[in-house]
């Protein structure tokens, strides 16, 4: 189905769902963007490479551009809604909502690339997982079907930070549903979140992939910091996943990648143009093209 056809289709589920006349989807200049109270999210496609071979890409993580709704019209309490989050995981249709039009925006930019049988890897917010009781993903499940995927070719990608960990066994069963139903599954760690009940949550679940963020890795004062790396790749390996370096931007993440294991690499360092400032025998450090804006993967 053209791309055009299936903004309109989901416009007029949306639509139908939440009867308000909301139709939050819209296609500008070839690229799907959605509508959210005050403001328009769109995507960038953030390639996943082989280490050894970064030339082959093997996914992308989709992460959101954020820019302000030119066409806004506030309704009832939807700007309170939007930035009065809950602080602690509960129960938000905000949250869900959001998470499901973000999600809905990334599928349709990724399906004119799908043909290249590439993952897409999409984050979910874990107050999305705990708010949601039963039958996580078979919403979206009908989604990618409707794009004519499979739930295969996604893998679901969640952010694992210590404020989660008490509820830790809730999202595992969230993410456990979603593995049901043929979705690759994803877990992102920054280097203080890797304690042992991170560990045991990769034991229980053996996700597909396990990334660590390369992000302040360099200013990590910590001795242990090459045995932790160790054995988060060792145990990802035993569960038969694979290990992604993320946010590297520099000479220095690529070698850490290399030197440590990590079979995936992700960041803006692979996708600069080769000049004297990342070639083997320059400096280690790559500075930003000033157009460079920096993205987080929500």
């Amino acid at each position: 189905m053209p791309l055009q056809q299936l903004v309109e289709y989901f416009n007029d589920r949306l639509e139908q769902e939440h009867n308000d006349g909301v139709r939050p989807f819209v296609l500008e200049n070839g690229a799907a963007h959605g509508l959210f109270g005050p403001i328009k999210v769109g995507s960038v496609l953030a390639p996943i490479r082989e280490t050894l071979r970064s030339s082959h890409v093997v996914g992308h993580i989709a992460q959101l551009t954020v820019a302000a709704n030119p066409v806004l019209t506030l309704q009832g309490n939807e700007l309170d809604n939007l930035v009065n989050l809950p602080r602690a995981p509960g129960n938000s249709d905000s949250v869900i909502n959001f998470d499901r039009l973000a999600r809905t925006v990334h599928m349709l930019n990724y399906l004119p690339q799908s043909h290249l049988d590439e993952l897409l890897f999409l984050h979910v917010d874990p107050r999305h997982i705990l708010g949601v009781k039963a039958d996580h993903g078979a919403y979206f499940e009908e989604i990618i079907v409707k794009c004519g995927l499979q739930t295969g070719n996604v893998a679901i990608a969640l952010n694992v930070s210590n404020a989660y960990a008490r509820f830790f066994p809730s999202l595992q069963k969230g993410l456990e549903n979603y593995q049901r139903r043929g979705y690759k599954l994803a877990l992102k760690f920054d280097i203080q979140s890797l304690e042992k009940s991170a560990l045991e949550l990769i034991s229980r679940l053996a996700p597909d992939f396990v990334g660590l963020s390369a992000e302040n890795l360099d200013q990590v004062r910590d001795s242990q910091l090459p045995g932790k790396i160790q054995q988060l790749n060792s145990l990802v390996a035993s569960v038969k996943g694979r290990s992604i370096l993320l946010d590297i931007d520099d000479k220095r993440g690529a070698a850490l990648a290399r030197q440590s294991g990590f079979g995936l690499v992700q960041g803006r360092y692979f996708e600069l143009p080769v000049t004297s400032a990342n070639k083997p025998d320059a400096d280690n450090k790559v500075s930003k093209p000033e157009s460079y804006q920096s993205r987080r993967a929500v």
